[in-house]
């Protein structure tokens, strides 16, 4: 079998297995999209709390900073 008739029998196989996929709708790709902002964004803050707690023990404790 040459080379083309590979990449020929690879598209076409590809093409059948696309045709399978089950695309979310709308409203599934907004909610999930709303899913993950809102995971980043409690995730910031949690971090970003962590950050200022453990700078402000830092500073009174182990730098002793005013």
């Amino acid at each position: 079998m040459m080379f083309l008739d590979k990449v020929f029998k690879f598209l076409k196989e590809a093409k059948v297995e696309a045709r399978k996929i089950n695309w979310p709708t709308k409203k599934e790709t907004i909610n999930y999209t709303l899913i993950v902002i809102a995971t980043f964004l409690l995730t910031a803050l949690i971090l970003g709390g962590f950050d200022y707690l453990f700078t402000k023990f830092l500073n009174k404790f182990i730098l002793k900073t005013p």
